[in-house]
């Protein structure tokens, strides 16, 4: 029999597909399972809010599905190639990086991804913590391994931005969505997913790389030290959003936008769309560089994903992902 969540994958995905009646014994024959289990995996869709209309002789149709947040429910909707076509779920984890570490040292296949309705760990850049309530947000890590040197992997925290970024503009046109560099998506302003990209690597082969997101999307109150600088996409746009369109989505963008980037291996074919939802773009930034920091105006990324800035002498420098960490002048952006 297959495993338990691949068979409500499978049949969710069988009951998305057909406008009419699909018999149970269809079922059983296409996924090569009995018609007893076929009839508990209906019953505990319907347990979990799916509504399947059963019919004597004709079979089961669905009517409709609640928002919810599962490995099944990823899986059935899931229309990639490689990112995301495994799903590993948990309803609540320490991190998802930390869970897709561990799967990468066991030997899980590039484009495995980790979900999680909730973390008690989370964590962004620079060792910050991650508010991760059950429910709300989107917590995701999504494991890799690049044929590409080492010295390529920070661009791929800037892809999944853009991979972000377009995908909650293209489900919520309404909203004002920007980039702040690198590991920023804001919304009106407002940060509304942070990336985190670790790796594993010698100095000249990469062993795998994970790229982790976490996305406030139904959250409705914050903290009062982040609430000045967070929003969520429920705030925002006044209802509740699809937590599972925008994980499928970003998948799809970022598979299509990385097979891109693996023929160039630089930003080359992205800068024109990065510098376009570039927040601090042309604004006055504060560089935070150890050796000491220095101010000067934002002018987009180079093919190496840097930032471009412009001193106040006239002469450019670029800052380089994960090296120091740049900040608006006036607040947050």
């Amino acid at each position: 029999m297959a495993p338990r969540v691949s068979l409500k994958a499978d049949i969710l995905r069988k009951l998305r597909n057909t406008k009419v009646h699909i018999s149970g014994q269809e079922l059983c024959d296409d996924l090569g399972v009995s018609r007893t289990a076929v009839w508990k995996v209906i019953k505990q869709l319907e347990e979990e809010g799916y509504d399947i209309e059963a019919v004597t002789n004709k079979g089961y149709l669905l009517l409709g599905y609640p928002e919810i947040l599962s490995g099944s429910e990823l899986m059935s909707r899931m229309n990639t190639i490689w990112a995301g076509r495994k799903v590993y779920f948990h309803k609540e984890t320490e991190s998802t990086n930390e869970d897709a570490k561990y799967l990468a040292e066991e030997g899980m296949d590039h484009g495995s991804l980790v979900v999680s309705d909730c973390q008690t760990e989370g964590k962004g850049r620079r060792g910050r913590t991650w508010q991760s309530p059950a429910g709300e947000g989107i917590y995701f890590t999504l494991l890799l391994r690049p044929r590409f040197s080492p010295d390529k992997a920070s661009m791929l925290t800037l892809l999944m931005a853009v991979s972000v970024a377009e995908v909650i503009s293209g489900l919520h046109p309404e909203l004002d969505v920007k980039i702040k560099w690198p590991n920023d998506v804001l919304v009106n302003g407002h940060k509304v997913c942070g990336i985190l990209t670790e790796m594993s690597a010698e100095p000249d082969y990469i062993q795998y790389v994970v790229v982790g997101v976490g996305i406030n999307a139904n959250q409705t109150f914050f903290p009062d030290e982040i609430k000045d600088i967070a929003t969520s996409l429920r705030i925002e746009k006044g209802e509740k959003v699809d937590r599972p369109a925008l994980i499928l989505g970003i998948m799809e963008y970022f598979e299509y936008y990385y097979g891109i980037f693996e023929e160039h291996l630089d930003m080359s074919a992205f800068v024109d769309i990065y510098d376009r939802y570039l927040i601090n773009r042309d604004r006055e930034v504060r560089v935070l560089d150890p050796l000491g920091e220095y101010g000067g105006i934002a002018e987009g990324i180079n093919d190496r994903g840097e930032l471009i800035i412009k001193l106040k002498d006239g002469s450019y420098c670029t800052v380089a992902s994960g090296e120091v960490s740049v900040r608006g002048v006036y607040g947050y952006v």
